[in-house]
């Protein structure tokens, strides 16, 4: 894990995000890419792209670059390696770019959670882009001092198309040593009798080389409290799962989880896209 990238909009959400990311860092000797998206007004943008200078666009250049100098020296990123970008482009496309230029191993995200995955960040736009980043992205919900990821849950379908992204979060859960619970939340609307689901189970981690784990299922009213409540039961650090770029947020299990899951969640949730 060499590179984070923690895109921000300033806030104290965001800010959060950053903490975790200093952490992730301080124990992984990774670099820190804090990058802030400058949406300009249609006029201005149209008035670059013919290269004209704007002393409005200047003057926000420059006031998005003091802030980002001021959030790179805080006390907490101490000993860490972070490099400040500004970049005049929509949020999705620039984060995206962005992760390509660095690669980026993991986005951290800070999110409120009062009004859905709209609200992460920086509004709607950072939700298509945690559906379609190939990168795993972690949100995180609140103040952490002390993020820990030693006990993880992953909620799967545990079909054939997650094993290249369980790849990628075995490769996570190496960083932090972590117990792995992974689960499988059976519901009236999609049961199937404990044999079927401990058997699909079995032989998907059987192709993975997996110590510290164990096997559940859950039952529960619906997908969505099945992860939260079977989490809390677990104390989870972190929620995982996989994610369809095609349907947006944790489309497993043969259908689509609520964007709720996220909204709903304190704990941090990582996703990985299929």
């Amino acid at each position: 894990m060499k590179r984070i990238l923690v895109p921000t909009d300033f806030s104290e959400h965001a800010e959060d995000a950053l903490k975790v990311a200093a952490q992730i860092a301080k124990k992984n000797n990774s670099e820190i890419i804090v990058l802030h998206m400058l949406e300009l007004p249609h006029q201005m943008n149209d008035a670059i792209t013919g290269g004209a200078s704007i002393p409005e666009t200047m003057l926000f250049m420059k006031k998005a670059n003091q802030m980002l100098d001021e959030i790179s020296n805080r006390p907490y990123l101490d000993g860490v390696s972070v490099t400040e970008i500004v970049k005049m482009d929509k949020p999705i496309h620039g984060i995206t770019q962005v992760s390509k230029d660095h690669e980026i191993d993991l986005i951290i995200m800070g999110s409120h959670g009062s009004s859905g995955v709209e609200e992460l960040l920086i509004g709607s736009n950072t939700e298509k882009v945690v559906r379609n980043s190939e990168i795993p992205v972690l949100v995180i919900k609140k103040d952490i001092s002390n993020f820990n990821a030693a006990n993880i849950v992953f909620a799967s379908d545990f079909s054939e198309e997650t094993k290249k992204p369980f790849e990628k979060f075995l490769n996570f859960t190496k960083f932090f040593d972590s117990t792995i619970h992974l689960v499988t939340i059976c519901t009236p609307n999609s049961f199937k009798p404990t044999h079927v689901i401990q058997k699909a189970m079995n032989e998907f981690i059987a192709e993975f080389n997996m110590t510290n784990y164990s096997t559940n299922i859950y039952n529960d009213t619906n997908i969505e409290k099945g992860i939260l409540n079977f989490s809390n039961t677990k104390n989870a650090d972190v929620i995982a799962m996989c994610t369809h770029g095609r349907t947006g947020f944790a489309h497993f299990f043969n259908g689509s989880i609520s964007e709720g899951l996220v909204n709903h969640a304190v704990r941090p949730v990582i996703t990985f896209k299929i």
